[in-house]
C-alpha cells in the first residue's frame, strides 16, 4: 500500500488530513489565501457562486459548507493572483511556449487582455475587443459555407452562454457542434433516451439516503466528484449495500475520513464507503450485467417454483416495458463461460453483486465515464437499464439510473441545444422565438469536427472554453490538424496549448470566471444558472473582483462575435449582453419546462427540471421503456489481447491534482505518486512476468493498424492492484495512444478506456 505523503503512514481512506493540507497548499499557492478561504465559503450558497469543479448535486445548496478538495483546487486555480499580460506575450514566442507543459502554461495565472495572433513575429499581440469582433465576424462571413466552421462548447460555459452560443450559430447556420460531453457521457445519452426516453438520470441526492443498494460502477469519485463520498459514506452507515465496480481498487471506494467531521479527523478515524468491491477487466462490465440479469432470472424462475413471491417486478413490467422477452431470450443464450471470459470475475462474485440486487426493495445504479469509453459503451448501458427495469427500480424514491457528470454544466449545455443533432421540436421552438428558420441537417460532433479538419473541409474553430486540442484523441494529428485552419478563436481564463495551435487567424479572448463579480453597464451584479447531474438548476453569481478590467463575460463575448457576424436585426445581441434575466426569458420561451426562470432560479435551492421518466412516463416512440437486445460483444479488447506479446489494454483517466485537461499538480496522492506524471500503473504479476521491476522506464505502442505510428516513451512502472493484462495511465499525456478512429459503437465518443497497446523497455 503506498504511503501518504502528509503523514508517511500507509493510508486505507481518502480525505483526512491530506485533503486538508492540499486544501492549504493550492489556497497559498493561488497567493491570496485568506481570500480563497473566504471565497469557498460562498462556495454552492444562495448567495454565492455555484463551485465550478464537478457536477454532484447538492441537497441544501446554502446550509452548510458543501465544497470538497477539488473545488477548492478549482477556486484557487481560478483566483490565483498571477497574471498573463501583453508582456509575456511579448517576451514569449508562440514557437517557445509549444515546448511549455501543461502545468507550466496554466500555471502562469489569468489572461488579461484580448490577443491576436502576428505570424510576422509568432507572438500574440494585444486588440482592442471591438476590432477583434469585426476581425472575426469578417472572417466568419468570408467561409463559403457556415458548415465550414466548428463551434466546441466547454461544460464550463453557463446556462444563459451555453443558449445564446448556439443561437448564434444557429443563425450563421450550422449545426456545427463538437461537445466536450461528445467525449465522456455521450454514451450515457444515447442509451438513456432509447431507454426511457431521455438522456439523463432519474434520482435526486435524496434518494441517496433512501436506497437499500447502491451500485457505483466504472467512477473514482475520491479524486473526481469528492462530494459524492460523504453520500457513500452515510448509506454504508445506515445498513444500505454499496457495491464498488472498478478495475482498480480506488481509495475513494473503499474508505473515507471526512476532513468537516472534527472528532474524525482527530482520532485519525474513517468509515467505509462501501460493503462490497468487483474489479472486472477493461471492457468487462456489460459481462458482469448480464450474469446479474440470468441470476435474478434463476432466482425468479426458482420462486415460481416454489411458490415464493416473485423477484421481478410484474407490475411494472407488463405496464411500462417493452422488449422484455427478446432481451430474456439474449440473456439465456449467453452462456457463464463467455461472461467469466468477458468480465474476469468468477461466477460467485457475480452472484454476490446480484443477492444484494435481489434483496433490495431500493436501488440506485450510477456510474461515469468508466463506463462510457469503451467501444460498446451504449449497450452496456442498457443492459444496466434493463436490470434495473426487471425489479421497477425507476421512477420512485430511493431508486433509480444516475450517470455522474463530470464538468459543472457539461449537462446542462445539452439542455441548452448545444447538440449537434437537435430534436426536431427544439428546432421549431427556437423558429417559433426569433422568427426565423433554422439549420435542420445534422451537424459535426467531436468525431466530425476532427475529421473535417484532417479532410481539409474546416477551415475555422471557435472553442468556448476548453482545450480541444489535449482533450482530443490523437491529439498530435488534431495539433497538426489545427494549424492548418484559416481561423482559431479560444475564450478561455488561462492559456493553454490549444491556443498555441495558430491558424492563419488566431485570437485568445479572456473572460471572467465562476467566482468573479459580473456587472453590466448600469452597474448591476448580473446571475447565471447551472445544471448538475440530477437535474437541479442553480443560480451563480461572483463574488472576487475580476482579475483585469479588460475582461468580458462569456455571455457579452458570444454576443460581441454574434453581432459582428449575422447583425442584430433578429436578436439585439448588445442588449442580452447587458441583462441575463432577458436571456432567461428567451429560454423559457424556446423550453418551457423551465417556467418562470428567472424567479424560480432565485429560490435558495434553485428547481429541478421536470423529469419524466422519473415519473414514469417514457417519451420513447411506443410510450413505453424499451428494453435493450444486444449480445454481448464477441470478444473484448483485453480478449483480443491475449496471446499477443506484452500486449495490453490501457485506460486513460485523471490524476488526483487534475480536473479534466487542468493539471492543479504533479502529484496524485491517493495512488502514491508524488511529483511526476509519466507513470503506468499495472499489475505485479504482470511487469515481474515481463521481466522487469516496478520503477522500470518503459514506451507505450498503439496497435490500432491504420498506419498511424502511436508511441508515448519514457513512462514509470507502477505496480498497483489492477487486472492482469490492463494497464492505466493518465491523460491528456497518454491521449496520443487513443485512435480518432476507433469509437463508441452509436455514440462516436473515443475509447478511452480500451486503447490496445504493446508495452516495451525503454
Amino acid at each position: 500500500m503506498a504511503k501518504d505523503e502528509v503523514t508517511g503512514r500507509a493510508s486505507a481512506a481518502a480525505g483526512g488530513w491530506g485533503a486538508l493540507k492540499s486544501v492549504g497548499r493550492h489556497l497559498m499557492g493561488s497567493g491570496a489565501p485568506v481570500a480563497g478561504a473566504k471565497t469557498m465559503l460562498r462556495a454552492n450558497q444562495p448567495d454565492g457562486f455555484d463551485c465550478p469543479g464537478c457536477a454532484w448535486g447538492d441537497p441544501e445548496h446554502g446550509s452548510s459548507f458543501e465544497f470538497c478538495e477539488n473545488g477548492v483546487k478549482a477556486v484557487a486555480w481560478e483566483a490565483t493572483r498571477d497574471r498573463v499580460t501583453p508582456d509575456f506575450f511579448a517576451a514569449h514566442t508562440v514557437a517557445e511556449l509549444r515546448g511549455w507543459s501543461d502545468f507550466d502554461l496554466e500555471n502562469q495565472g489569468r489572461l488579461t487582455h484580448p490577443m491576436r495572433y502576428d505570424p510576422a513575429t509568432d507572438r500574440y499581440e494585444p486588440v482592442a475587443w471591438e476590432t477583434a469582433f469585426a476581425e472575426i465576424g469578417a472572417a466568419l462571413k468570408a467561409l463559403p459555407d457556415p458548415d465550414q466552421a466548428e463551434f466546441y462548447t466547454s461544460g464550463r460555459a453557463s446556462n444563459e452562454a451555453a443558449f445564446l452560443y448556439q443561437a448564434f450559430v444557429r443563425l450563421y447556420g450550422t449545426n456545427n457542434f463538437p461537445d466536450c460531453s461528445n467525449m465522456c457521457h455521450e454514451a450515457s445519452g444515447v442509451a438513456l433516451t432509447g431507454a426511457i426516453g431521455i438522456g439523463k438520470g432519474t434520482v435526486l441526492l435524496e434518494d441517496f439516503e433512501l436506497a437499500d443498494a447502491i451500485f457505483v460502477v466504472g467512477q473514482n469519485p475520491g479524486t473526481n466528484h469528492p462530494r459524492m463520498l460523504a453520500d457513500l459514506r452515510k448509506a454504508t452507515a445506515r445498513g444500505a449495500q454499496v457495491v464498488a465496480v472498478n478495475p482498480l481498487k480506488e481509495k475513494g471506494l473503499k474508505r473515507f475520513a471526512d476532513p468537516q467531521d472534527k472528532v474524525e479527523m482527530m482520532h485519525g478515524g474513517s468509515k467505509p464507503t462501501s460493503t462490497d468491491f468487483l474489479s472486472p477487466r477493461l471492457g468487462g462490465d456489460m459481462a458482469l450485467f448480464r450474469g446479474m440479469a440470468k441470476l435474478v432470472f434463476a432466482a425468479e424462475d426458482r420462486a415460481r417454483a416454489e411458490g415464493r413471491a416473485p423477484v421481478l417486478d410484474h407490475a411494472f413490467l407488463e405496464a411500462h416495458t417493452e422488449g422484455l422477452e427478446a432481451w430474456r431470450a439474449e440473456v439465456e443464450a449467453t452462456g457463464w463461460e463467455q461472461i467469466e471470459a468477458q468480465s474476469g470475475l468468477a461466477r460467485a462474485e457475480i452472484a454476490r453483486a446480484a443477492d444484494v440486487y435481489i434483496a433490495a426493495d431500493r436501488v440506485i445504479l450510477t456510474w461515469a465515464m468508466g463506463i462510457t469509453q469503451h467501444r460498446h459503451s451504449v449497450a452496456t448501458i442498457r443492459e444496466m437499464a434493463n436490470l434495473m427495469f426487471l425489479r421497477g427500480n425507476i421512477g420512485r424514491p430511493g431508486a433509480g439510473l444516475c450517470p455522474v457528470r463530470g464538468h459543472s454544466n457539461v449537462q446542462g449545455d445539452r439542455t441548452m441545444g448545444i447538440n449537434e443533432k437537435p430534436s426536431a421540436a427544439f428546432l421549431d421552438a427556437m423558429e417559433g422565438a426569433l422568427g426565423v428558420p433554422m439549420p435542420r441537417r445534422h451537424g459535426h460532433n467531436v468525431l466530425g469536427a476532427i475529421g473535417a479538419m484532417l479532410g481539409g473541409s474546416a477551415r475555422a474553430f471557435i472553442g468556448l472554453g476548453g482545450n480541444f486540442a489535449r482533450a482530443t484523441p490523437d491529439s498530435a494529428l488534431i495539433a497538426e490538424a489545427l494549424t492548418r485552419l484559416d481561423l482559431t478563436v479560444n475564450i478561455a481564463t488561462k492559456l493553454n496549448h490549444g491556443h498555441l495551435l495558430t491558424g492563419r487567424q488566431s485570437y485568445i479572448l479572456p473572460c471572467l470566471g465562476r467566482t468573479e463579480i459580473d456587472r453590466n453597464a448600469a452597474g448591476n451584479r448580473q446571475m447565471v444558472s447551472v445544471e448538475d447531474s440530477m437535474g437541479m438548476v442553480h443560480g451563480s453569481g461572483g463574488i472576487n473582483l475580476p482579475a483585469a478590467p479588460e475582461l468580458k463575460s462569456e455571455v457579452a463575448i458570444i454576443a460581441g462575435i454574434a453581432a459582428a457576424t449575422v447583425g442584430s436585426e433578429v436578436l439585439d445581441w448588445a442588449a442580452l449582453a447587458q441583462d441575463n434575466d432577458a436571456i432567461r426569458d428567451l429560454i423559457a420561451r424556446v423550453l418551457p419546462d423551465f417556467g418562470d426562470f428567472n424567479t424560480v432560479l432565485r429560490q435558495p435551492r434553485g428547481f429541478r427540471l421536470r423529469n419524466r421518466a422519473a415519473e414514469r412516463i417514457w417519451q420513447t416512440p411506443s410510450g413505453r421503456a424499451v428494453f435493450g437486445t444486444a449480445p454481448l460483444p464477441e470478444a473484448t479488447e483485453w480478449q483480443s489481447a491475449q496471446g499477443r506479446d506484452a500486449c495490453f489494454v490501457l485506460q486513460t483517466f485523471r490524476s488526483h491534482d487534475q480536473y479534466n485537461t487542468t493539471i492543479y499538480g504533479m502529484d496524485d496522492r491517493y495512488r502514491g505518486v508524488f511529483r511526476e506524471r509519466r507513470v503506468i500503473f499495472a499489475n505485479p504479476a504482470d511487469i515481474a512476468a515481463l521481466g522487469l521491476a516496478p520503477g522500470a522506464r518503459v514506451a507505450l505502442h498503439g496497435l490500432h493498424e491504420d498506419g498511424v505510428a502511436r508511441v508515448a516513451e519514457d513512462l514509470r512502472l507502477v505496480a498497483y492492484d489492477i487486472p492482469q493484462g490492463c494497464i492505466a495511465g493518465y491523460y491528456p499525456e497518454l491521449n496520443v495512444l487513443v485512435p480518432h478512429g476507433l469509437f463508441g459503437e452509436g455514440s462516436d465518443t473515443p475509447v478511452s478506456k480500451s486503447v490496445l497497446v504493446r508495452m516495451v523497455p525503454a
